[in-house]
């Protein structure tokens, strides 16, 4: 298989800040700061040990940390808008005064995206692609925030091909965005592994993932100890992490560009191979 270059680039984020993208993997942490969520659950619900976690995935390699305050897995129970804020924002506060990375808020809803960029953030992440509350990429617009817009199955009815229907849900987040003033520079695109897809979907989108290459935008995936990975190995590991590593880098190959995970380290590691390789593929030395 031809290894796939990725698109690269400037990502454009808030408080003038960018992410270069490209030469490199970049690796987004994942810090739940919720009592369900499928593996971290209950682990960071104190604002001093959701900002360690943080700082100590910023000292392993990531370049983001990613905080949610609502759980996305199936059957996790909703929680209002201000609970989430209460689990969110003093974390986002702290983890901003303490250091400077680049924080992404995991939230679909536009009230909490901004108070969230106000205390610190500099990425809005939807899971549900500007499609559940299309406010959120005004207010991406006009924070100057970056945007990544995920692609889900849910409360929808879908097309019988994966990548067709990535085309048709993402160029509608697309619409939105744009009309919204959300410049091209700060949008990232996520196709959304798991999400109301099962085993056999996840993979054939894996192993087309190249085709989203079309759609013109960075790409950010997913995979990190997704019930699908778990189901692949065939084993009901809650922290299936080798085996999504492995999955980093066949999306590497593929032209992924950042990594959104739970074990930095491992993800670190296998993806410095993947890039390695690519580098001496185009005759250059490390």
């Amino acid at each position: 298989m031809d290894v796939i270059e990725p698109r690269g680039g400037i990502w454009q984020v808030g408080h003038g800040r960018s992410v270069e993208l490209g030469e490199s993997a970049c690796i987004m942490g994942i810090l739940n700061a919720t009592p369900d969520s499928f593996s971290d659950g209950g682990r960071y619900a104190s604002v001093e040990a959701a900002v360690a976690e943080s700082l100590k995935m910023v000292a392993e390699g990531a370049t983001i940390v990613d905080i949610g305050g609502e759980s996305t897995r199936p059957g996790a129970t909703p929680v209002d808008a201000a609970e989430e804020q209460r689990r969110i924002l003093p974390v986002i506060e702290e983890l901003a005064r303490r250091s400077d990375c680049l924080i992404s808020v995991d939230t679909y809803r536009s009230g909490t995206a901004r108070l969230a960029v106000e205390a610190g953030a500099h990425i809005v992440n939807d899971v549900w692609g500007a499609q559940k509350d299309p406010a959120i990429a005004r207010v991406a617009a006009e924070t100057g925030s970056g945007l990544c817009m995920m692609h889900t199955g849910r409360e929808r009815e879908t097309l019988p091909d994966v990548i067709e229907d990535q085309f048709l849900f993402l160029r509608h987040s697309l619409e939105i965005a744009r009309a919204a003033g959300v410049p091209d520079a700060a949008i990232v695109l996520d196709p959304g592994f798991g999400f109301a897809k099962d085993g056999p979907e996840n993979m054939i989108l894996m192993a087309r993932f190249a085709e989203l290459m079309r759609l013109g935008f960075p790409l950010l995936v997913g995979t990190s100890r997704k019930r699908f990975v778990r189901g692949a190995i065939g084993r009901e590991d809650p922290e299936p992490d080798i085996a999504s590593a492995a999955t980093s880098v066949l999306l590497r190959e593929r032209g992924a560009d950042i990594f959104r995970v739970h074990n930095v380290p491992a993800n670190r590691d296998a993806l410095m191979i993947a890039d390695a390789m690519r580098r001496a593929l185009q005759g250059e030395r490390w």
